[in-house]
């Protein structure tokens, strides 16, 4: 969000105030892969953390902490597996934030522009459940991918389940058909569209404090 803003506000035109929606995407591509690819680690030992419970009990991993599964996985497989999955991790996360600010802001700018809103409360709410929405569209399917190909285990000497997400995808839709890609897309928007509506509405308010100051 802090790069995001960086970039907006240096690529708006001066005159005009005005920032293209390709400007705008451009920056959420930017600062989403930035994000992603420094966090992915503790993305990796989250998802696995999530799944062992699911696990048979000889299959389970145990990590006591984000800590002790960065530790295991970093002696067992090696500093590699920290960054397993991280090109769908900086995927989701270019799709997700340049998705979501994207439209949050062009949805707020139409609004205001239409002279549909003032700009308070209900333009806030109305864009950021567009731009949750949105945003639980474009990512779910990567969700999905992501989640097989961080979890899957690759025994010592064995071929690993998937080769890589392309891999992943193919074998899932294949298998499971095209909309095996949107499994719990129900809980996403669920999450998701609050999610945005209470970060971009807090977001706003705050700006609007430190405005006044």
């Amino acid at each position: 969000m802090g790069l995001y803003d960086i970039l907006k506000n240096k690529w708006t035109d001066k005159e005009t105030g005005n920032l293209s929606l390709t400007s705008k995407i451009a920056a959420g591509f930017i600062a989403g892969g930035v994000g992603a690819a420094v966090g992915n680690p503790a993305d990796v030992a989250m998802v696995r953390m999530q799944a062992d419970g699911r696990l048979p009990i000889d299959q389970r991993r145990n990590y006591k902490s984000v800590i002790d599964a960065l530790g295991q996985m970093t002696k067992q497989e090696g500093v590699g597996s920290l960054w397993r999955g991280s090109a769908l991790t900086v995927n989701r996360a270019i799709i997700v934030t340049a998705s979501q600010l994207a439209t949050y802001d062009q949805i707020k700018e139409m609004i205001l522009e239409e002279g549909v809103m003032s700009d308070g409360i209900g333009t806030h709410v109305t864009a950021s459940f567009a731009a949750g929405f949105v945003a639980a569209v474009a990512s779910n399917p990567i969700d999905v991918i992501k989640t097989r190909v961080m979890n899957m285990k690759v025994a010592p000497g064995a071929v690993p389940p998937y080769s890589g997400a392309l891999d992943c995808a193919l074998k899932t839709v294949r298998a499971e058909g095209p909309m095996a890609l949107y499994k719990g897309f129900i809980p996403t928007i669920s999450r998701q569209g609050p999610f945005a509506v209470v970060l971009y509405v807090t977001l706003e308010q705050v700006r609007k404090l430190l405005k006044d100051f």
